[in-house]
Parts: structure tokens; C-alpha cells; sequence
């Protein structure tokens, strides 16, 4: 990776880090919600060896849209255009109920671009192996059920990620602790 990569990477960082300051995982230690776009990272990076620095800035900005008081706008003068789409393109619109969010969410797997797939198949990775151990039953399958059609719609994108899912999904759905290292 280059200088001017890698100081964007960190750029994003530490805007994410900022945006996402107060914010802790629903995990029975309340890690610090910075850890799950860290996280996406690492899955894509060491994991699924996507090195593109515009997809791994994207990866660790794609919540501050939904969850953070951040702008598209700042996002696009900080970061330009194709990361701030691409975070556009993987945020949900809050606005709307859980379950249409859910919906549009598997409608607009299947047309995003490469890089909107890799997040979201990082992301639902990430969320599979990190699920609160504190949901019932019935919440997990309707995660896991979830999960599983949004992977349908963008399968064929990268295999060494769709296989990771794959085996969270199938450790998890069973009652296994996954063990990601």
C-alpha cells in the first residue's frame, strides 16, 4: 500500500473511532463498537485479501451514515466520491421500519457494486460471528435468516468470502462459540 493509501486508511480510522466514540457492542463485555468496522477490515484484508484502499476506507466508514451524526456530505469532502458512495450504497435508510430496512437491504444486494458486496459480505460475516449471546432464539434465526438472503443476492463475488459466511453461518446456526482465530 502506498503513503497516501495508507494515510487515507488511517484517515478513516480515526474519523470512524470519532464518530463512533460513544457507541459499545451489544456483547456481554460492551466492547467499543469501533471494534466491528475494525474488524470488516481485517476480514477483507487478512481473511479475504481485498487490499483496495477506497473498499477498506469504505468498510470502516459504512456505519457512520446509519448510526452517527455524519453527513453524506462530509463524507464526500473528507474521503471524495467512491468511498462516499460506496458507504452510501451499503447504508440503510433509517427513516424506515427495521423490517423494510431489511427488505430494500436484500432488493439492493443483488445490483450493488463489487465493492458494496465485499462490505456487506465482511459485514454479515462480522455480525454472524459477533451475535449477541444474550438474543433469543427467535431474533438470532430472524438475523440468520436475514443474513442469508442479502449472501444469496450477491453470491458469486468472492469465494474466500462467501465460504467464511458460509462456515460462521453453519457454526453459529448450530450452537457453536466461533472461534475466528
Amino acid at each position: 500500500m502506498d503513503h497516501a493509501s495508507l494515510a487515507l486508511l488511517i484517515d478513516a480510522l480515526s474519523f470512524a473511532a470519532q464518530q463512533h466514540r460513544n457507541q459499545r457492542r451489544r456483547d456481554p463485555d460492551a466492547s467499543p463498537y469501533i471494534n466491528h468496522p475494525i474488524d470488516l477490515i481485517r476480514v477483507l484484508s487478512v481473511e479475504g485479501g481485498v487490499h483496495d484502499p477506497q473498499i477498506l476506507c469504505a468498510a470502516l466508514l459504512h456505519d457512520v451514515l446509519e448510526d452517527c451524526a455524519t453527513e453524506p456530505q462530509e463524507l464526500l469532502e473528507r474521503f471524495g466520491a467512491e468511498i462516499c458512495n460506496l458507504v452510501m450504497e451499503v447504508s440503510d435508510d433509517t427513516a424506515l421500519p427495521k423490517v423494510e430496512r431489511r427488505r430494500q437491504q436484500v432488493l439492493r444486494a443483488r445490483s450493488a457494486s463489487q465493492g458494496a458486496r465485499l462490505i456487506k459480505l465482511a459485514d454479515k460475516i462480522c455480525n454472524i460471528r459477533q451475535m449477541p449471546v444474550n438474543w433469543d432464539d427467535s431474533r438470532s434465526q430472524s438475523y440468520f435468516d436475514f443474513a442469508a438472503e442479502v449472501i444469496t443476492q450477491v453470491r458469486g463475488t468472492h469465494m474466500g468470502l462467501e465460504s467464511l459466511f458460509d462456515q460462521a453461518f453453519a457454526n453459529r446456526s448450530a450452537g457453536g462459540e466461533f472461534n475466528e482465530r
